[in-house]
């Protein structure tokens, strides 16, 4: 009797001990491989876009988009990263070199951060530029054969134009733990929203049965399902009934390779072509993510997500002791802050503010606000340098507009991009409502009611936009 309780106990020991070993398995970072897309030429973040790719367009006051999915990656344990990139890559390009070289920034251990830029290679299928998200990752899909890419078992594919804080080996661990060859990050959506994403249908074990991208009319109400099978309560499911992809995919390298080279060597997007071709013939899962999470992919979506950061309290925020956001150092003061009041506000560091009132705002780094400046529902992305008090001086002499806003200026429901040189007595409410315009001779456009300050524009002395 005491033979068969020890041998009952040893096995049921080692079960546990097996157990823990595939949960610490499925957990193992080492063998995942993080691929961030760069994006289009974002169109529809234009003007901001002008002369930046959208993952280093700024947010936050003092951050860049890239940084979100870098910063889940690192907090994740994930170190081997690839940037896919096309528009306008200079200055992504130096923020990541500055934030994230191994020397520098973050240390990646025995990791790797590498920006892979579009090219063109001898032959007639190398004269082409990224077709797509699928296409950028084909381009480049021979990486996953080099050396330091043996070990790779797992390829996660990102955006670079997302704000949400992820743990991506909780989703590793549950891409791996259920046997899928392809798994899709998705959250559950009102009706209201439905048709600008990728919707899905599952059955009850999380398997994806149907895609439907941006559907709409009849193929949207077609893709309503029973959203109480991803854990909502009942009250939610009613209020959320569709499941939309959020455009985070984990793929097995291998099925990932083949799809890429074999079954669908012409298709584009992982969206809109590959995904919904492959839930038919392999095991594709949906992975609830029941949190914030916003695309930042309009001029409109850009500025409500920045001033959602001030609400109290903010559906998101970038302060976390535990999984903070990383960024470039720039070794600037604390912000100087004379006889002004500030409601509802993120005020990054380095600026300074003279008897000025700002409300429900987001000031960048090294911003200069004047004397009896009203900001309200604004976001104002700083600048890149200083101007000393001496150059200030002498362009204030010239009867010229120095970096920042001068005095007795009102701006309203505005975003004003970096090195903005905006003059005294000047009001921007677009108190007429109106909703489009490009006025680029005068240092601004309007993009759905939102008025952009361009970057290094002049908004001269006593204009009313």
């Amino acid at each position: 009797m005491s033979v068969a309780t020890t041998e009952t106990t040893t096995s049921a020991t080692a079960a546990v001990g097996a157990s823990e070993d595939q949960a610490l398995e499925a957990r193992n970072s080492k063998t995942v491989v993080a691929v961030i897309l760069g994006g289009g030429a974002g169109t529809r973040l234009f003007p901001l876009t002008k002369r930046r790719a959208k993952p280093a367009v700024p947010i936050g006051g003092a951050y860049r988009l890239i940084d979100v999915p870098m910063s889940n990656c690192i907090n994740s344990g994930i170190n081997k990263v690839y940037i896919l990139t096309q528009f306008n890559s200079q200055s992504l390009n130096r923020h990541l070199s500055r934030a994230y070289d191994c020397t520098n920034g973050v240390a990646f251990g025995d990791g790797f951060v590498e920006v892979l830029a579009a090219t063109q290679t001898p032959g007639s299928e190398g004269k082409r530029w990224f077709q797509g998200t699928a296409d950028a990752v084909r381009q480049f899909d021979w990486l996953f054969d080099d050396a330091k890419s043996k070990d790779i078992e797992d390829v996660l594919i990102l955006s670079g134009d997302h704000l949400y804080r992820m743990d991506y080996m909780d989703f590793v661990q549950s891409h791996r733990q259920r046997g899928a060859g392809i798994s899709i990050c998705c959250l559950p959506i009102d009706g209201s929203r439905a048709s600008d994403f990728g919707l899905m249908k599952i059955d009850d074990t999380g398997r994806v049965i149907s895609f439907s991208e941006k559907p709409k009319g009849g193929e949207l109400k077609a893709m309503v399902i029973d959203t109480t099978v991803l854990g909502l309560s009942k009250e939610e499911a009613e209020n959320k009934p569709y499941i939309a992809s959020m455009g985070v995919y984990i793929f097995k390298k291998d099925i990932l390779l083949n799809l890429l080279r074999w079954r669908f060597p012409t298709a584009n997007d992982f969206g809109s072509e590959i995904i919904p071709a492959a839930a038919k013939e392999i095991n594709v899962k949906a992975y609830l993510f029941n949190d914030y999470w916003e695309d930042i992919g309009t001029i409109k979506s850009f500025f409500e997500a920045n001033l959602a950061l001030a609400e109290q309290p903010p559906r998101f925020s970038f302060y976390d002791d535990d999984r903070p956001m990383y960024t470039s150092r720039r070794n600037l003061p604390p912000s100087t802050v004379n006889n002004s009041k500030i409601t509802d506000s993120i005020i990054s560091h380095g600026c300074f503010l003279d008897n000025c009132r700002i409300e429900h705002s987001v000031v960048g780094v090294r911003s200069r606000i004047g004397s009896n400046v009203h900001l309200k529902d604004t976001v104002m992305l700083g600048a890149d340098y200083y101007e000393t008090d001496t150059e200030r001086g002498q362009l204030l002499a010239e009867g010229n507009v120095p970096i920042g806003i001068g005095e007795n200026t009102t701006i309203q429901k505005c975003i004003i991009d970096k090195n903005a040189r905006i003059g005294k007595n000047v009001i921007i409410s677009n108190s007429e409502g109106v909703e489009e315009a490009d006025r680029t001779s005068e240092g601004f456009y309007i993009r759905t009611g939102v008025t952009v300050v361009l970057k290094n524009s002049i908004i001269a002395d006593g204009l009313v936009i």
